[in-house]
């Protein structure tokens, strides 16, 4: 486990694998291997993106299989971390590019956090700034990020939450029933 109090002056690829760990208020105190602060459950700045077209419908992903944990879930439109010294805003519109295909204006928000278990014995203790879109085209999702999408209306999405939560992420189950008020008032 490498934890570094300093901000890296090393290449950029191997800031790729690095989240940025933070305190409660989200203030940067260090980075970590991703990976390892999974594994230990370290809290660490994260960003999740909802993704509306005209008609109100949410786009919705299922993980690839061959992610490293909830893969083979549906959860919201695209979701990950910062680079060290990368700015919040700039790795959400970098990442839903680089993982659905296509750009979009994005608003942040909200700031939540939660500390949950995830799959393969790991953990989500995330800062994470919520952000807003919209965009009615057709993504063109990376399939080792991606194995599925659809556009879902709020209600169904609640039904299918309600009948078979294992379904989705941890993470998508609690955003949704928080801070639903912010979701209804993006669409």
């Amino acid at each position: 486990m490498t934890l570094s109090h300093e901000p890296s002056l090393s290449h950029q690829a191997q800031d790729i694998d690095r989240v940025v760990l933070v305190d409660a208020d989200d203030r940067p105190i260090g980075t970590m291997e991703k990976l390892d602060a999974h594994r230990h459950g370290f809290r660490h700045r994260a960003f999740s993106i909802f993704v509306c077209d005209e008609a109100g419908r949410f786009l919705l992903q299922q993980r690839a299989l061959g992610k490293y944990h909830s893969g083979g879930l549906w959860t919201n439109t695209c979701c990950s971390h910062p680079r060290p010294n990368e700015p919040v805003e700039e790795a959400a519109r970098r990442r839903i590019a680089e993982e659905m295909g296509f750009s979009c204006d994005l608003t942040h928000m909200f700031l939540a956090d939660y500390n949950e278990p995830v799959s393969s014995g790991l953990i989500e203790n995330e800062v994470v700034h919520v952000f807003g879109g919209r965009f009615d085209g057709v993504p063109q999702p990376d399939p080792n990020e991606v194995m599925a999408w659809t556009w879902r209306a709020p209600e169904v999405i609640e039904q299918e939450i309600q009948a078979h939560p294992e379904n989705y992420t941890v993470w998508f189950g609690i955003y949704w029933h928080r801070f639903w008020q912010a979701f209804a008032q993006q669409r």
